[in-house]
């Protein structure tokens, strides 16, 4: 009897423990990033993991003190078998899930893309957002976010414009109506001193992409160039008169 209101009580004080690190640890955290408070989001993911926590280990320390009892024994047994399975199902269910989350450790560990990297994946490209558990967040040139499963950044090649590299390539893209004159825009957009290549990289229905770069600059400075790089292209299409066939994504 006395060893299991021991048991009970050693597992309210670790549950009462781990809950004040936890807590303490993400103030710190909040604290370390310059935020000072954390947010919402952050909040309600935190408190949901000390009760999840404060649960099992409660859980845990009634079972225990269940089997002090000879007649509780075999009921305790049965309960720790049956949460064994019951956790297997749910891991099995869940496959995808924890996938993702081992992706994401092993993305955090290794560190293949950091917050603010500029990196290209399957046709997308943009600055890391955040990288999460499950998912990583990227955010493109036109504000549009894209989200990754961890699981494929993991397992599939990853080009990473920021990491280890003094310079970062500088390109833009430029649209023309179908009906415009190509071949003259290209020209007239080679003859900027920002554009170091033209090309033209994709032929639609819907008009001419011409891909247009520029010399390499820091990671850090690749936004601005983009930014004076697409002006000088509208620039040179309005002295050319080509303003009105082409567009700008």
């Amino acid at each position: 009897m006395l060893t299991a209101v021991v048991s009970v009580a050693m597992a309210i004080l670790v549950a009462f423990l781990l809950d004040r690190v936890i807590a303490r640890r993400g103030r710190h955290l909040a604290a370390a990033v310059g935020a000072g408070e954390m947010t919402p989001v952050a909040v309600t993911r935190l408190r949901f993991l000390r009760r999840l926590i404060s649960a099992i280990v409660l859980l845990l320390g009634v079972l225990v003190a269940l089997t002090q009892f000879s007649t509780l024994s075999h009921l305790a047994t049965s309960l720790l078998a049956s949460g064994a399975l019951a956790a297997a199902a749910v891991g099995f269910a869940a496959r995808q899930v924890l996938a993702n989350a081992v992706a994401g450790v092993m993305l955090a560990v290794t560190q293949p893309l950091r917050i603010g990297d500029r990196v290209s994946f399957e046709g997308d490209e943009g600055e890391v957002e955040d990288v999460r558990l499950n998912y990583t967040y990227l955010r493109t040139a036109q504000g549009t976010r894209v989200v990754i499963p961890n699981e494929r950044l993991a397992s599939a090649v990853l080009r990473n414009d920021t990491v280890a590299r003094e310079k970062a390539p500088v390109e833009v893209t430029v649209w023309l109506r179908p009906d415009a004159d190509a071949e003259r825009a290209a020209e007239v957009v080679s003859g900027t001193p920002e554009a170091e290549s033209v090309l033209v990289s994709d032929i639609t229905p819907d008009g001419v992409r011409l891909s247009v770069a520029a010399a390499p600059v820091g990671p850090d400075e690749v936004a601005d160039a983009e930014a004076r790089l697409r002006l000088a292209c509208l620039r040179a299409l309005r002295a050319g008169g080509l303003t009105d066939h082409a567009s700008r994504r």
